[in-house]
């Protein structure tokens, strides 16, 4: 069944129960707010930090945006974007572009005006619905993007080349619209994260959305009195997908806007909330904060918190045995899946196997796996090669390129571009994305292999290990090292610790700096490469 009946259904059981909290914590800081101050102020001032909805509350919105976009001429098949921070009224929005048989095309906040423009474009979006923060990327394009386009700002002080959302919805009938939707109708457009260049258009249909969460509460067991801690960006499919566990259970989710260690254990604390995603950088970054005593467990209520899990990139062992050390009774699961493949859960290592940690487990509910070798064959147990997924969870194609299709979907097999290995048990190990394997001397060096060593350092915070153009050997390996704060080591002192590591896999050179990663937690190797590359090229001419 299309995912919109489930907010009809849980509308009919759960009505007047909270289903969403925002939380601001950057607000609270700078009215400098306590929690207890917090639980004594006026309502109207408390939704500078805390709002929340019902059910209801959550499908009359819905309702109300699906109504206005029937009213301008919206249709089935027809595509509506999104461009809006985390906030309580994102997922209404989504919804209400469902209900109306369009497709919800959420794009990513850190999208360039021109990227935004292209991105609309490529999805042959017929509207855009867009926040405060985007006003001045908005405004250089508005006169391109708004013909035979409508445009709507939500928020306050709307600007002159766009229609304001609120005043428009507040005269829309709150009814559900009742349009027939199928399971193979198309449901959404996500984009691929764009490291490689202009991102590319995903196109799913409801039953890959239905089957997300089908898979999600399949994994981790979500149920009423569960309450999910969300960060994320929602217009990522990982965010999404596994709040549609709660989705299905009918329980709460905690939007939470903020990232820094307390502000996530605060929330757990006070929205008794018992299912956390992190991302590795999150997760590292709690740790550190237990680790140096700024932040201490004892300090917060956490008996309750059952489940972290992790996505969206390798997972180091050594993270999780650290964590395990804080919090010995929790579950712990690694997510692997791609946009393509609706986000996370294709494969997944599973909550009974933390024995297994640094695997990304077996394939998730409903899904299928194999390994395959250049030429397609299966490799051997225990070999290398390129993870393929298969399930209701695969792409209809990517949206007006056939060709990029054609490369990635075979017989219904979607090739992932990962390079990875399967044990004598049948679990799947990462061991790195294709385009990133580096080619050194004719030997094929992975970079994964290498991070999960060099962050076994105790000065470490973040690595990421890149190839870089060599004139004898074509790549070397290159490890750019992001320090822990006040920690510091000597490129002598980690070219020593390095060599515990077979001689070919050692990264020949060594960079201390900052690492970028994009707001799913990716480490942005391609701007790496992009500007350590011409740091190569003026050292070998220096040295020529």
């Amino acid at each position: 069944m299309p995912i919109t009946e489930l907010l009809e259904q849980n509308c009919k059981m759960y009505g007047n129960d909270i289903c969403l909290v925002e939380i601001n914590p950057e607000e609270k800081d700078k009215r400098r707010v306590t929690w207890k101050e917090y639980e004594l102020i006026e309502p109207s001032h408390a939704s500078y930090y805390r709002r929340e909805i019902t059910w209801n509350v959550f499908n009359e919105k819905a309702n109300r945006f699906a109504n206005l976009l029937l009213s301008r001429g919206i249709k089935k098949g027809d595509k509506v974007a999104i461009l809006l921070m985390n906030c309580l009224e994102w997922l209404p929005i989504y919804f209400g572009i469902l209900k109306t048989g369009a497709l919800a095309v959420p794009l990513n906040f850190r999208y360039s005006s021109s990227e935004i423009e292209y991105c609309l474009d490529l999805s042959e979006s017929d509207i855009l619905i867009f926040g405060p923060e985007f006003i001045g990327r908005i405004e250089e394009i508005a006169d391109r993007i708004s013909e035979g386009r409508l445009l709507f700002f939500f928020g306050e002080n709307c600007p002159t080349f766009a229609e304001d959302y609120n005043t428009l919805t507040a005269d829309c009938s709150s009814m559900s619209p009742n349009i027939m939707l199928m399971d193979k109708d198309d449901a959404a457009i996500y984009f691929s994260s764009g490291t490689t260049g202009f991102p590319k258009a995903i196109l799913h249909d409801h039953e890959s959305l239905m089957h997300s969460c089908k898979v999600e509460q399949n994994h981790h067991g979500q149920g009423r009195n569960d309450v999910f801690l969300c960060i994320p960006p929602l217009y990522h499919t990982g965010a999404k997908m596994h709040w549609f566990g709660s989705l299905l259970s009918g329980s709460k989710a905690i939007l939470l806007k903020g990232t820094k260690p307390e502000y996530i254990l605060d929330a757990v604390s006070k929205e008794k909330c018992t299912i956390v995603w992190l991302l590795v950088p999150w997760a590292q970054d709690i740790l550190e904060a237990l680790d140096s005593g700024r932040l201490k467990p004892e300090d917060y209520e956490l008996s309750q918190w059952r489940l972290m899990h992790i996505g969206a990139q390798p997972v180091p062992p050594s993270l999780i045995r650290h964590w395990k050390g804080y919090f010995p009774d929790h579950l712990y699961d690694t997510n692997y899946g791609l946009s393509e493949s609706i986000g996370p859960g294709a494969v997944h290592l599973g909550v009974d196997n933390i024995h297994k940690v640094g695997a990304i487990g077996v394939p998730g509910f409903g899904w299928e796996a194999k390994i395959i070798a250049p030429d397609g064959s299966l490799v051997k147990q225990g070999d290398v090669g390129e993870l393929c997924v298969k399930g209701p969870g695969v792409m209809t194609c990517y949206y007006n390129d056939p060709k990029a299709t054609e490369e990635v979907l075979k017989d219904g097999w979607l090739l992932t571009g990962d390079m990875a290995r399967q044990d004598e048990d049948g679990f799947y190990y990462l061991v790195d994305r294709k385009k990133d394997v580096i080619i050194s001397g004719g030997e094929n060096l992975y970079p994964v292999q290498i991070e999960d060593f060099i962050r076994t350092h105790g000065a470490v915070h973040d690595v990421a290990v890149i190839g870089l153009p060599d004139k004898r050997l074509g790549e070397i390996a290159a490890a750019i090292i992001e320090l822990k704060p006040d920690v510091t080591c000597t490129e002598e002192e980690m070219n020593l610790f390095c060599t515990a590591l077979p001689r070919y896999k050692r990264p020949r050179k060594i960079i201390f700096d900052d690492i970028p990663r994009n707001p799913t937690g990716k480490i942005e190797k391609p701007a790496l490469r992009e500007r350590y590359k011409v740091h190569r090229l003026v050292e070998a001419e220096a040295n020529a």
